[in-house]
């Protein structure tokens, strides 16, 4: 929410006064005024702009620690703007283009509400209950989506979902939960970037407002704040069935030698985009034939770049801590698609990161190589499923590509579900795990905190006098098995179960020959048990053996 309150010129501070006695000194002729007047016809309405700030802001968000507040909207070229926050006040001057924008100083973490007022000569728009902390993006697909309502842990949890600390930011897209059929009229008329998000305003998480946000979210804030007693804000911007591409900048895509053919002709025919997503969205908008497009078609949440243009880009300017990743499975159903994504994935971390500037009124002189190499992200690995009832057939190594990006971003992590995967759903509902998984990372890399912050991940397979011998990273106090049974799970052909043994914090697996590979968990719903001594299980995998 955002109190706005109509004001009176005797309510403006002194500079706001001297400027507009100036202002309207002024004697002007009566030809002066037609001129004038004759003028505004030849001006675009749209300068005259009502005065407003941007939709990120409102009543109970969270402001970035260390970062300067960067405030901004729109409003009529050459009015004044004067703002306040803490113990600053800043004024400055609406541009020709409509925008404002103003800079408080950095602060840190502070959990006592505060209050940001903007004013011009009408009216004033107050933020209350205003924190510094810890803000997170979150995003992705159906699993990211996946609201605290539908949670496995839902009615245990919701005795413990007053956390004044954390705040909820979730805009729901147009066509949320929506498959299968043509939108309404309603839907149609939203899917321009400027609407596809609803308007949606902060919210203090409490037993209500947490019920249709993300859950794996809402876990991961409540680790930290637990952990680190810091304020912490979640951006939702998840979307159910979204492939990677939609949350790509079009720009990042074209200029981009291996994907620009995902942004030419239009896209409900484009074959390098997954088939399935394409289908859904004709369904959603195919006989829109008068909708909301551009020269790649017709809008919908699926299209490459789109949410992007709609949710990241509107919030770029504002600092943030951190990205939170879950998705996947759209862009897992066929091969090409599977052994492409590890490079777009890439790209789009490469691509936030660029675009993501520290938030200094003069961003280049501040930062002149022009990114943040340093930004956390941290994604989930695809969890397990069977092939009876889902087409899962790649996700062995959908899983694996995902391990790899591990070793190439700086300040990545990747949190394994492989083993809280449901059989025949495509949508675990143990998503307090997941948020807990991820908040290991985020403590470990992003906090500091001396914490094993994964299961076990391969470092390297050697051949020693007639056995493999595997080692792994992130044993902490050793291996051992979920189950305390035997170890299952590895294979020198990706099909059959090859016997292995725990030896302290390596794997031994006795074999003739030495083979080109071993592979870890290489099923789309595995049995594989392998774990540390923090019951944190190891990554599907497939190596080379040495």
């Amino acid at each position: 929410m955002k109190t706005i309150i109509t004001i009176k010129k005797s309510d403006y501070p002194a500079p706001a006064k001297a400027y507009y006695r100036q202002q309207s000194s002024a004697k002007s002729t009566t030809r002066e005024i037609a001129l004038f007047l004759t003028g505004l016809l030849l001006i675009p309405a749209a300068i005259f702009a009502q005065f407003q700030i941007a939709d990120i802001f409102s009543d109970n968000m969270v402001l970035q620690r260390d970062q300067p507040v960067h405030i901004w909207g729109k409003g009529n070229p050459g009015d004044t703007v004067l703002s306040g926050f803490a113990t600053e006040e800043k004024s400055c001057i609406i541009k020709a283009d409509s925008s404002w924008s103003v800079y408080f100083k950095k602060q840190k973490a502070n959990a006592a509400p505060q209050i940001i007022y903007i004013k011009n000569r009408k009216e004033t728009i107050e933020l209350k209950n205003i924190l510094i902390g810890d803000v997170w993006v979150c995003s992705g697909q159906s699993n990211m989506e996946w609201p605290m309502i539908k949670e496995m842990h839902f009615k245990e949890e919701i005795k413990y979902a007053n956390q004044p600390l954390i705040r909820l930011y979730n805009p729901a897209p147009a066509g949320r939960y929506v498959y299968g059929v043509a939108y309404t009229d309603s839907l149609n008329k939203r899917l321009n970037t400027e609407d596809f998000y609803a308007d949606a305003d902060w919210q203090q998480c409490d037993s209500n407002t947490v019920k249709p946000m993300t859950a794996v979210g809402y876990y991961f804030a409540k680790h930290i704040v637990a952990s680190e007693n810091v304020p912490v804000g979640l951006i939702n911007l998840s979307i159910g069935g979204a492939p990677i591409e939609t949350f790509i900048s079009r720009d990042a895509l074209q200029n981009s030698k291996q994907f620009s053919v995902k942004v030419k002709g239009n896209w409900l025919e484009n074959n390098n985009l997954p088939e399935w997503v394409r289908e859904r969205a004709k369904q959603n908008v195919g006989n829109n034939v008068n909708g909301y497009g551009d020269d790649l078609g017709l809008n919908h949440a699926y299209k490459p770049g789109f949410a992007y243009a709609g949710g990241v880009a509107p919030i770029i300017a504002m600092p943030i801590k951190g990205i939170l990743w879950y998705q996947g499975e759209s862009n897992a159903l066929e091969l090409p698609r599977v052994e492409e994504y590890r490079n777009l994935l890439h790209l789009m971390i490469n691509d936030y990161r660029q675009k993501w500037l520290p938030c200094l009124p003069d961003r280049q002189a501040a930062a002149p190589e022009g990114k943040q190499p340093a930004m956390p992200f941290y994604w989930v690995q695809l969890s397990s499923i069977d092939t009876a009832k889902y087409p899962s057939h790649y996700w062995p190594q959908f899983r694996d590509e995902q391990r790899k990006l591990l070793d190439e971003v700086k300040n990545g992590g990747m949190a394994v579900c492989s083993d809280i995967g449901f059989k025949n759903d495509v949508h675990p509902t143990n998503k307090k795990t997941v948020g807990e998984r991820l908040a290991r990372w985020a403590l470990h890399y992003t906090y500091k905190r001396n914490i094993v912050p994964s299961g076990p991940l391969p470092l390297h397979a050697k051949y020693i006098n007639g056995n493999i011998v595997i080692t792994f990273r992130y044993t902490a106090e050793g291996l051992r098995t979920s189950d305390r049974e035997a170890v299952t799970g590895f294979s020198i052909n990706g099909k059959e179960e090859t016997k292995a043994t725990i030896q302290k914090n390596k794997i031994i697996i006795a074999a003739k020959e030495k083979p080109a590979f071993i592979y870890y968990g290489w099923q789309p719903f595995t049995n594989a048990n392998l774990v540390n001594s923090e019951e944190l299980p190891a990554s599907t995998f497939k190596i080379n053996v040495l």
